[in-house]
């Protein structure tokens, strides 16, 4: 069983660049590359990765593909690309060269509710299925109602839920996040990344015990076949270290059977993105 890692990122930080990297996140502000990360990779039998956009640039999409070509664990790369550009289809074919691309993402949790019903925004998703791209929904709770109608309008896209739509964990907020998670898991194109929750929950007081609801919720509603496992490291430094994110989802997955565990940490990883 080859396990995937299928989601974190690399940064060579800039205070610029990576204004959302602030004061009150110290440990990110510095550089995460491969070197920092193959060595926990191997500590935890994990043989491949996603690595995954941070940057809203084509450029940091090169680079990603730059360094996926020099380290071999990279198995793929999701990134950025403006959707919304009116030549977004000759922007697809320039990068469907690459054959470690998989898809791409936006950070739509910085935009308003309704951004992923924008007509131009549409129009730029229904041009990836025909180039075999995926795309990454990197949401907040407050944009599950557009995600589930945009999800509904594409049946043949793929799509991946980010981090369970990063719930209200520390509130203990259930709803109508639960809810709309089972909605948008009742379309079969869509799958979702344990992946993120740690740094949703309280970063110094953290316990599984917080997140288990939430784990309940997403292998209720998408099953053990449409689960991937993600780091979101170096992200997780925030509240905790890889060692506890990967525990975290052993430790839940203990007494299922041993195909199902092997779906969540990389068969499903490896299907999703055609790695």
């Amino acid at each position: 069983m080859t396990r995937i890692d299928a989601h974190h990122h690399f940064w060579t930080f800039d205070p610029v660049c990576h204004a959302w990297i602030d004061e009150s996140m110290h440990p990110l502000r510095r550089d995460f590359g491969p070197d920092n990360l193959a060595p926990l990779l191997q500590q935890h039998g994990i043989g491949g990765t996603v690595l995954v956009q941070v940057e809203q640039t084509e450029a940091e999409t090169r680079h990603f593909l730059d360094l996926a070509e020099t380290y071999s664990f990279i198995q793929g790369v999701v990134g950025w690309v403006d959707l919304r550009a009116p030549d977004i289809e000759r922007r697809l074919e320039v990068f469907a060269a690459y054959d470690k691309l998989k898809g791409f993402r936006h950070i739509v949790q910085s935009e308003p509710a309704d951004f992923l019903l924008d007509p131009a925004f549409q129009r730029g998703i229904g041009h990836l299925d025909a180039f075999g791209f995926t795309y990454d929904l990197l949401v907040v709770p407050r944009h599950l109602p557009a995600a589930i109608r945009l999800v509904a309008a594409f049946p043949e896209q793929r799509f991946v839920l980010d981090h369970l739509a990063k719930p209200l964990m520390q509130a203990q907020v259930m709803e109508p996040w639960a809810m709309q998670i089972r909605e948008l898991a009742a379309h079969p194109n869509v799958w979702c990344k344990i992946s993120g929750l740690i740094t949703e929950a309280d970063h110094t007081a953290w316990t599984p015990a917080d997140i288990t609801p939430y784990l309940d919720v997403a292998f209720n509603a998408f099953g053990t076949d449409r689960l991937l496992f993600g780091s979101d490291w170096p992200v997780c430094l925030l509240a905790g270290t890889y060692a506890q994110v990967v525990e975290l989802v052993e430790t839940y997955l203990q007494g299922r059977p041993e195909e199902e565990r092997a779906a969540v940490f990389g068969q499903n990883a490896m299907a999703f993105y055609e790695l």
